[in-house]
């Protein structure tokens, strides 16, 4: 049998896939401009998920057929982020600019694992402009990961490094972290728990502290928690405040938080997985006063900063510890002073991934596209919408506000008058969100405030507007209406 002259996976016509491209960008630009007339989410038929059954491909298919299959059979049923009546959970919905970033990084294909190459460059930029947006002194470091629930994680293993020394590297938690315990609010996000979990602490090592009436951590609270575990011979590590709820986006105080942690010898760290980019906004940075002296802020650029996902950061002031958190010198990655192997230290020194995607382009395209103080205007937005949404629930004698509005999330309910329990209100709102989501209105979520089943609208595009909030509204009370005419 013969050899083949060539195994490249190129096109053999660059102007044909030229053409296709176009089609395929073209179709996602009229994809974004279009938003607004589509159902914010539909539920995929049977026939369609039956599709991604099939089998291993063994032979190749065309990619005009691969791309109708895109626009018929994935585009429809995604989640409907990108869509300005999207109002569940905190995602945020991208920006053409960053689509178009993401393309030319997917194009280029550089691994910013390390290596002396301009991708890193971009990247230790990023973290130089985060460093002074959140006046951070110029060691600190900062790094691209997944999201925040791996930026949380990188922040318990730095505090642990410090805590334990340089040798629990090797000798681990077995050896040596007999004792440790952890902080957060009982409003935090899992992934605090889940990062003591996966670092090997445990979940059991984390105190939940108690909530004041904002849905905020009860510093008093907090300190007496401590107390008792330093009396009871304890090891006090860690405390994360959370600039952002996930149920209320209700802020820690932040301040009065770092005064107990440095007090303490605790290392202060902030999950600001959306609410740190308030600093973004001159309005709101205000609302994040102490940010500035946390040992380190774990946040997202994919929500409130509309950066494509994904793309998490961490930020640590001691950027020397953090380095030392991670960095290794296996022979395969030797550092030279010249050539591709220099340039060190490398993005790998700083997390444990060595094969990384150049997320950092797609934040470096949208903050120099749009600059800070424009995102920092659509960041204020959402918020002014929250109110205006407050505002109305408020004179709309079916529902009541569960919750005050701190930024850009609004809980409230329909108070469903002639039901004689608790949990039939809370069905009710259950099925009338769900109602709401499947006529493809709009998408609010779910949470559950002391108690109450709560319909929670997170407003994080920049598309919304307030003819999305009267939508939703209207929405709600026309599917009120009929579910109470049954």
């Amino acid at each position: 049998m013969a050899e083949p002259t060539s195994t490249t996976l190129d096109p053999a016509d660059w102007s044909a896939l030229r053409e296709q491209g176009h089609r395929m960008l073209d179709d996602m630009f009229d994809y974004l401009e279009q938003l607004r007339e589509r159902p914010v989410w539909q539920q995929a038929p049977a026939d369609v998920r039956a599709k991604f059954q099939a089998p291993l491909p063994r032979e190749g298919s065309d990619i005009a057929d691969l791309h109708r299959a895109f626009m018929n059979d994935v585009l429809p049923y995604a989640v409907g982020n990108a869509h300005p009546a999207f109002f569940g959970w905190v995602h945020g919905a991208g920006t053409p600019v960053g689509m178009l970033a993401e393309m030319l990084a997917a194009g280029l294909n550089a691994n910013v694992g390390g290596r002396d190459q301009i991708p890193v460059e971009v990247e230790r930029q990023v973290a130089r402009w985060m460093a002074e947006l959140f006046r951070f002194p110029a060691g600190a470091s900062g790094l691209f990961v997944t999201g925040t629930s791996m930026a949380n994680m990188i922040a318990v293993l730095v505090a642990r490094r410090r805590t334990l020394g340089l040798e629990v590297r090797d000798a681990g938690l077995a050896r040596m972290g007999a004792g440790l315990v952890a902080y957060t609010s009982a409003a935090a996000h899992d992934c605090i728990a889940q990062a003591l979990d996966l670092t090997g602490i445990g979940r059991s090592a984390l105190r939940l502290i108690p909530l004041d009436d904002q849905y905020r951590m009860d510093t008093t609270a907090l300190e007496q928690a401590i107390a008792a575990d330093l009396q009871a011979g304890l090891r006090p590590f860690f405390v994360a405040a959370t600039a952002g709820t996930v149920d209320t986006a209700a802020i820690d105080p932040l301040r009065r938080v770092a005064d107990v942690a440095h007090a303490n010898g605790l290392w202060f760290h902030v999950d600001g997985a959306f609410g740190a980019m308030a600093m973004l906004s001159p309005d709101l940075a205000p609302l994040l006063d102490g940010i500035d002296r946390a040992d380190s802020i774990a946040f997202d650029f994919h929500k409130w900063a509309q950066v494509p996902y994904d793309a998490g950061f961490v930020l640590v002031r001691d950027g020397e510890l953090h380095r030392q958190t991670f960095a290794a010198a296996p022979r395969y990655l030797k550092r030279e002073p010249r050539g591709m192997a220099g340039g060190s230290p490398w993005p790998c020194d700083f997390g444990p991934d060595l094969s990384r995607s150049f997320r950092a382009l797609k934040t470096w395209f949208t903050l120099q596209a749009y600059g800070a103080d424009r995102m920092g205007e659509a960041i204020a937005g959402t918020c002014a919408l929250a109110r205006y949404l407050a505002g109305e629930v408020g004179r709309r004698p079916a529902f009541e506000l569960l919750a005050p509005v701190a930024l850009n999330i609004v809980c409230f309910r329909h108070k469903v008058a002639g039901r004689v329990s608790d949990q039939d209100v809370d069905d009710f709102n259950a099925a009338l969100v769900a109602d709401l989501q499947e006529a493809g209105i709009a998408a609010p979520s779910l949470t559950t405030l002391k108690g109450k089943v709560a319909i929670r609208v997170a407003i994080v595009n920049h598309r919304s507007e307030r003819r999305d909030i009267d939508a939703l509204l209207a929405g709600l009370e026309m599917l009120a209406a009929r579910r109470l005419a049954i």
